[in-house]
């Protein structure tokens, strides 16, 4: 099976590429200084890699850390949002923005890449669903319910259960969701959390990168039961690749790094004082190899699980140090579609998998929001109101 024809009919639509939060630390959104147009970049992402992987659509996260809360989280969420702006901009002979399915489509007619936004964790709408429409009307078109916090109508899969899911305002956040047109995004939330979304979304939802919890036994991947609601509901779970979700000696080296933390009172919701703790645990005991074999066993048993019109990938590139052997960076997609080439995946089926479900979710979502527009206007609810806090 020929793969290159098969990325150049059909690009990959990757769920989840923290590029922009390293554009930041490394060098201040400076694209003189990171020049992603060029090859070599110490990044796992660049315009050239990225073209010889076969990516046709990228959603860069807008994400902050959970240590930033209330206007600051919203603050530095909007220069992400400006940030995405400008790497489109910096390198638009390359790049297209993008916020629809057909204007996806549009940039492959141009021989671009098209440029989209998910913002990773609900603090970034510091529980406000005027900002949630705002992030919206600048373009951003899906939201982690949660990053490795709780927020207060949420929770986390890796902090402590507060809220057993999702609050009232929680489920009032995914019905305006869901009537924007802005997709609902189940990755890093607890498992009550993902199924009191399910009960009550009007729409698909996604996971932009998650892998399964029967491979790996990981708080941060899906239960088979809640992949098969995701796909009863139309959604898509996009395969991430990081070391410790699919790779269940990394996951049990990473649960020691938490109970060791977590014995020393650094929860891993403290993101920086965690993030320390875990650098110097992992200078001192050696750190397990995942492979390219670790995702292909997840792909296919979400595949398995859910169907393969509910399957995805969602890298997670510069959102980690180490990736799997085999896909250490966005170059290595034609290596993953010939693995499961060789297991005897269709061309149809990789298809599906590199962007075909996605655009039919991103369609449905958007045809879901026409409908409820037509019942329903913009929710004036808060968080005081419904949760009483």
């Amino acid at each position: 099976m020929d793969v290159s024809s098969i990325l150049a009919a059909h690009p990959v639509i990757d769920g989840h590429n923290d590029l922009l939060w390293t554009a930041r630390a490394e060098a201040a959104y400076d694209f003189s200084r990171l020049d992603v147009g060029a090859g070599g970049t110490p990044t796992h992402t660049d315009l050239p890699r990225m073209r010889a992987g076969g990516m046709g659509a990228q959603f860069w996260s807008v994400y902050v850390p959970c240590r930033l809360a209330g206007g600051d989280a919203v603050t530095a969420t909007l220069e992400q949002v400006d940030a995405a702006r400008l790497l489109t901009e910096t390198y638009a002979d390359q790049l297209a923005w993008a916020t629809t399915a057909d204007e996806v489509e549009d940039a492959w007619s141009r021989d671009r890449i098209a440029s989209l936004m998910g913002a990773e964790g609900g603090h970034s709408i510091d529980c406000s669903l005027g900002t949630l429409r705002q992030l919206f009307a600048l373009g951003v078109r899906y939201l982690t319910l949660t990053h490795n916090a709780n927020t207060p109508w949420a929770d986390s899969a890796t902090d402590t259960p507060a809220a057993g899911g999702l609050t009232a305002f929680g489920r009032e956040v995914v019905r305006e969701m869901n009537r924007l047109g802005m997709m609902v995004d189940l990755s890093h939330v607890s498992a009550d959390t993902m199924r009191d979304a399910l009960a009550v979304a009007e729409a698909p939802v996604i996971f932009s990168h998650s892998s399964a919890r029967a491979v790996t036994d990981s708080p941060r991947n899906v239960p088979d039961d809640v992949l098969t609601s995701m796909a009863a509901g139309g959604g898509v779970c996009m395969v991430t690749f990081v070391p410790q979700f699919v790779n269940q000696a990394c996951a049990d080296a990473h649960h020691e790094v938490v109970a060791a933390a977590g014995a020393e009172g650094i929860p891993q919701s403290d993101g920086l004082r965690f993030a320390a703790y875990e650098e110097w645990w992992l200078s001192r005991h050696p750190r397990p190899t995942a492979t390219l074999d670790d995702v292909v066993a997840h792909v296919e048993h979400v595949r398995e699980v859910a169907g393969i019109d509910h399957v995805g990938l969602g890298g997670d590139f510069d959102g980690v140090e180490v990736l799997p052997v085999g896909l250490e960076d966005v170059a290595t997609y034609p290596a993953l579609l010939s693995a499961l080439a060789e297991r005897r995946w269709s061309a149809d089926d990789l298809a599906r998998l590199t962007c075909r479900n996605t655009l039919r979710v991103m369609r449905e979502v958007e045809e879901h929001a026409a409908e409820i527009q037509l019942v329903r206007g913009p929710s004036l609810a808060r968080i005081e109101d419904l949760d009483g806090a």
